[in-house]
């Protein structure tokens, strides 16, 4: 069976899982990402008729995913809320002492404050390619664009996201060789 003809429901197992995951990390508020999936999963039934393969059901599912996110954070009310990046599948590590948890804590909280700042076609990259896994050849179907256009905003988003920390915070490692940040002082 090819993928343009697959059953909704196959579809929509498919790919819930990686489009909500990504969905949490764009919108930073794992209630407003379930209420966006399914909002994709009804632009994905709507459209499944007309679907006619030349992507692939996760590609396709991540490009509708984007632009019901986008929709949504294009109003001034509704602004991304910080979440832990790696919140969806992880588990505290009971090892793991509260004092480190909090500091690992207020580092994703960081991070997640700075890739918010990114522009959408920049944050879309960012997100899908480095903390989805897609190629950058993905990134180019799900962003309607060229793959050198993708590649280009991969990298700016990239170092836009390395400015932004250097400006934000000064990183060091700690007596155990772990990676460590503290932010600056705003004069």
């Amino acid at each position: 069976m090819s993928e343009a003809t697959i059953p909704f429901e196959a579809a929509a197992r498919a790919v819930s899982r990686a489009v909500l995951d990504y969905l949490i990390r764009y919108v930073g508020n794992p209630t407003v990402a379930e209420d966006l999936l399914q909002e994709t999963l009804i632009r994905m039934d709507r459209g499944l008729g007309s679907f006619e393969g030349r992507a692939s059901i996760k590609t396709w599912a991540f490009s509708i995913a984007s632009r019901v996110a986008a929709d949504y954070l294009r109003h001034p009310e509704r602004q991304t809320q910080v979440v832990e990046l790696e919140e969806a599948e992880a588990v505290a590590d009971p090892a793991t002492g509260a004092d480190e948890r909090l500091v690992i804590g207020e580092m994703d909280a960081c991070i997640r404050r700075t890739i918010d700042t990114l522009p959408d076609s920049y944050r879309t990259a960012l997100i899908l390619h480095d903390l989805e896994g897609l190629t950058a050849e993905q990134v180019a179907e799900i962003g309607d664009c060229s793959l050198a256009t993708a590649k280009i905003r991969i990298h700016r988003a990239r170092q836009r996201l390395k400015d932004a920390l250097a400006n934000r915070c000064t990183f060091y490692r700690d007596e155990d060789a772990v990676f460590r940040c503290d932010q600056k002082q705003k004069t």
